[in-house]
């Protein structure tokens, strides 16, 4: 059982940064051969793979197990700088969206602070450090002088000789509208979820079990995706284009993308990779919520313990 405190703990912006940098760390691990399947699925107009099982295992026979590690350092290193910025920016801003008076946060206000971290996030670090990833999981085959990449810092360099330092940037539109709209929902059902569920409040001093920060963290990770799904496919396709001999890309845009996709493959096509987007952001944020939860317990008990002391 959870052990309510009457005293109102009030964790600071980099202790939560560096409870989500831990958190992101350990969902990296475990989760990224989904994350290659999703972007395998999402890159398949041709429909080469049957579904996940199919992709999977396509992969394996093909290009060897490790293969579903493709892209792992940049994706570590990326979920781990995202995670830190995200939990930190959003304490940051919810402090300023608080009432002057009462320091309570609205609904709109929690809403804000998480799409404006989404955001922040977007442009710091998910867009270039995805691209990176995501050119690297679009290469196929087994020997390393036969791929153009040799690994992120290659992939990187080439990148801005080839296509100019905006190369990292491909795709920042949609990359935008869907970590914001993520983010807000994120936190917003994470806390709500909390309330409900374990009647825990934000500022409480309670440090939620292990699998009660799981629970929510996987229903706060399930709506976002079904959402932002059109956001994510054409995100995809946009950073996993090349300029060609001319200087012609396939898609132009955010908008020539979404109309292109829906006329050549139909509607479905803009929530291709649903599923494995399902199968790893729920669980990666019950992962991600279970650490960070229980990093910033530590401070609670900690800061109580020394204020009990004095």
């Amino acid at each position: 059982m959870n052990e309510r405190r009457d005293n109102a703990v009030a964790i600071p912006p980099y202790f939560k940064a560096v409870s989500g940098s831990l958190g992101g760390l350990v969902e990296a691990s475990c989760l990224q051969p989904i994350d290659v399947i999703k972007t395998r699925l999402q890159l398949d107009p041709r429909k080469e793979y049957r579904g996940i099982w199919h992709c999977g295992s396509t992969i394996i026979e093909r290009e060897g197990a490790r293969a579903l590690w493709k892209g792992l350092t940049p994706f570590a290193t990326h979920l781990t700088l995202k995670y830190t910025l995200r939990m930190g920016s959003n304490a940051l801003f919810q402090s300023a969206l608080a009432d002057a008076e009462t320091g309570k946060l609205s609904t709109a206000g929690r809403l804000g602070a998480g799409f404006g971290a989404g955001v922040l996030e977007a442009v710091v670090i998910v867009t270039p450090f995805e691209v990176v990833k995501i050119r690297l999981q679009q290469q196929r085959g087994l020997g390393r002088e036969l791929l153009k990449y040799k690994g992120p810092v290659h992939c990187a360099t080439t990148i801005v000789r080839e296509e100019g330092l905006r190369g990292l940037w491909a795709g920042v539109s949609p990359t935008i509208l869907r970590n914001g709209t993520n983010q807000a929902v994120m936190f917003s059902v994470k806390n709500a979820v909390d309330q409900v569920l374990w009647k825990k409040h934000e500022g409480d001093g309670v440090t939620l079990l292990p699998w009660q920060s799981m629970v929510s963290g996987f229903l706060a990770g399930f709506a976002g995706p079904v959402a932002t799904g059109p956001f994510d496919v054409i995100k995809t396709r946009l950073m996993a284009q090349t300029r060609g001999a001319g200087g012609e890309v396939q898609y132009r845009g955010l908008f020539h993308a979404l109309t292109r996709i829906y006329a050549d493959e139909g509607l479905l096509a803009l929530w291709k990779g649903l599923l494995p987007r399902l199968m790893r952001i729920p669980p990666g944020q019950a992962i991600m919520w279970a650490v960070a939860d229980q990093v910033t317990g530590l401070y609670e008990r900690r800061y109580l313990s020394t204020a009990h002391a004095s």
